[in-house]
């Protein structure tokens, strides 16, 4: 038997977060939305319909109309540093990289999309390159759809199918009643009534899917109006003061209801004076929030007779949000040797449990160890 080449892992374990997003066009034009729509509609977990009929739907009209219309909302947003949600993405997983390194842990955090750049399979080969052999894919997703949990499950394991050697890897699901999560929504609203006033009406839009999906199990729904019910406990409001709507709907199916631009015409033909919109759903501003919310749903609101409309911004950089993610990851590392070699030592498990029963360890080494 030939003897086996020596092993070229790294003598101590090395760990990265995954800080994963939908993605976004390169640039706000028709070509490159067109080659991210071609990629985001040809994922069977985004539309189900049978792969025949949908590829001549889809190369028939949409690819050949949608991108030159959706490339005028995208430039309507547009930042100079590039697309909103990649604007953003990027800094939180620089800010939750900073954090964690703050806290003492041993953590390369990198931000992915699911549909064009930066590619998850891309920034897997780095991390892999970098000698990272554990892996914690944690999405910006904080209610569970096969529709965007599901499908970046599905673009890293692909990615692991073309690989011999792979990293260990954990995949969080959903944080939709996390406490810090919710925390974080409740101190950016109430930021923007300290400034701005209450209205009289909040109204949390969600992104909606197909309601077929709901009855072929997906959870989605009710995890969204079970982070809509905290939010709202949390900000003390009444039933009517606030309500849940999906937006986003795309072709004739039907989604999951009521939809959010409907409800905003509706509350302003009903002389309802001020609306503030929020999306609990996306931690960063995007096309659906900026553009979908805060231009197309504000003429919804004022042209039906609305008086005055509010879009309070998603949670991006904030503070609180930063560190709900940091909390979320070192929870979900937990188990993994991820902490810094200066790092002051930790209390082991034995330890914890035995100082919270109220029985002293007989002997407590400098390196934490129990005796």
């Amino acid at each position: 038997m030939p003897t086996p080449p020596p092993s070229s892992a790294p003598s101590s374990p090395r760990t990265a977060v995954l800080w994963c997003n939908l993605g976004s066009p390169d640039a706000p034009t028709a070509p490159a939305v067109r080659r991210y729509l071609s990629q985001f509609l040809h994922d069977h977990r985004v539309v189900e319909i049978p792969r025949a009929i949908w590829c001549l739907i889809l190369h028939g009209i949409i690819l050949r109309v949608r991108p030159a219309k959706s490339a005028a909302k995208y430039a309507s947003i547009w930042l100079a540093e590039g697309s909103p949600l990649k604007v953003w993405t990027a800094r939180q997983a620089a800010l939750l990289d900073a954090r964690l390194a703050a806290r003492g842990h041993r953590v390369t955090v990198r931000d992915a999309m699911r549909y064009a750049n930066p590619a998850i399979g891309d920034r897997l080969d780095t991390l892999q390159a970098e000698g990272v052999d554990r892996v914690l894919v944690l999405q910006a997703y904080p209610q569970y759809s096969a529709t965007t949990t599901a499908s970046v499950i599905d673009a890293v394991t692909a990615w692991t199918q073309r690989r011999r050697r792979l990293p260990e890897i954990r995949f969080v699901n959903d944080y939709h009643d996390d406490p810090a999560y919710i925390e974080a929504l409740a101190q950016g609203v109430e930021a923007w009534w300290a400034v701005h006033g209450r209205p009289d009406q909040l109204v949390m839009s969600f992104h909606g899917i197909p309601a077929r999906n709901i009855a072929l199990g997906d959870p989605y729904q009710s995890q969204c109006l079970r982070t809509a019910q905290l939010l709202a406990d949390r900000l003390q409001l009444s039933a009517d003061q606030h309500r849940v709507t999906f937006q986003s709907r795309f072709g004739r199916a039907k989604w999951l209801e009521p939809y959010t631009e409907p409800t905003l015409r509706a509350l302003g033909a009903a002389g309802v004076g001020r609306v503030d919109v929020m999306c609990p759903g996306f931690p960063s501003d995007c096309l659906e929030t900026l553009e979908e919310i805060a231009m197309e749903g504000r003429e919804a609101f004022l042209h039906a007779g609305g008086k005055t409309f509010h879009f309070i911004p998603c949670m991006n950089d904030s503070a609180v949000w930063i560190d709900a993610m940091t909390g979320l990851a070192e929870r979900h590392l937990a188990g993994w040797d991820t902490q810094a070699s200066n790092a002051p030592p930790t209390v082991d498990g034995a330890l914890a449990q035995r100082l919270r029963d109220g029985t002293p360890p007989l002997s407590i080494e400098s390196d934490g160890t129990v005796f």
